[in-house]
């Protein structure tokens, strides 16, 4: 494996020359490894593939977001000095309720992620190969996060609105707030709700998204094609 290691270091260090020489170098240290380009590029694109399908459904699964601690989506910090005066006025299941509703609609929106990622995940170039091969533990998920961000937000604010909207969540919100609004000297919450999820849910998705490159990258249980084994194998 070391030296399968080291040939792919060299193959991301002849990215930084000039084109000619970086097609020519590809082809001999690639040769040496004993991956061809076409493995290379498979691999990386099927372990993105698995990683964001498994990461996804994850999430899109009732309390994906709600009893994942690492994701679940709390309280603006805005609003967070406010929770306390809230349920010390009574006002504990509204405040609740907002919570659950706001993981809800995070959930809802994760079913919609998997079909953009693997729309830019077909799109990726042997450079974005060289560059997440060179990158880190989650250089992947950076990558989806360069290429999908705008897509994911305009995708998931409608939908993250309407299911907010569906479980009255807004009216909680407005419930809560107004009341908590009223209390002299306190600073006011006036947030966009739906933004705020919407970023947050964002957030929950790459987020998990990198957890499960990590895996493939690592754990050779994940590791669940003969492709992946030999692309990322020890």
């Amino acid at each position: 494996m070391a030296m399968k290691v080291f040939y792919l270091f060299v193959f991301l260090i002849s990215f930084t020359v000039t084109e000619s020489q970086d097609l020519k170098g590809l082809m001999n240290t690639v040769s040496k490894s004993g991956l061809s380009t076409d493995e290379i590029g498979k691999g990386l694109k099927e372990a993105l593939n698995a990683g964001v399908q498994k990461g996804t459904a994850q999430l899109a699964a009732t309390d994906g977001f709600f009893k994942n601690a690492a994701v679940k989506i709390l309280l603006p910090p805005e609003a967070v000095k406010a929770e306390k005066t809230l349920r010390d006025m009574g006002l504990s299941a509204e405040v609740d309720e907002a919570i659950l509703s706001m993981n809800r609609a995070a959930e809802d929106a994760a079913k919609s992620a998997a079909p953009i990622f693997v729309d830019a995940i077909k799109q990726m170039t042997i450079q974005d190969a060289a560059g997440i091969l060179k990158g880190g533990d989650s250089a992947a998920t950076t990558y989806l996060r360069q290429k999908t961000n705008t897509s994911l937000t305009n995708a998931f604010n409608p939908i993250i609105k309407q299911s907010l909207a569906k479980v009255d969540a807004t009216q909680y919100w407005n419930t809560a707030f107004s009341a908590y609004n009223k209390v002299p000297f306190v600073k006011k919450v006036n947030t966009d709700l739906t933004a705020y999820v919407t970023e947050k849910a964002l957030a929950g998705i790459f987020y998990q998204v990198a957890q499960e490159e990590q895996k493939i990258r690592k754990n050779p249980a994940a590791q669940t094609t003969d492709l992946l084994k030999k692309v990322f194998g020890k």
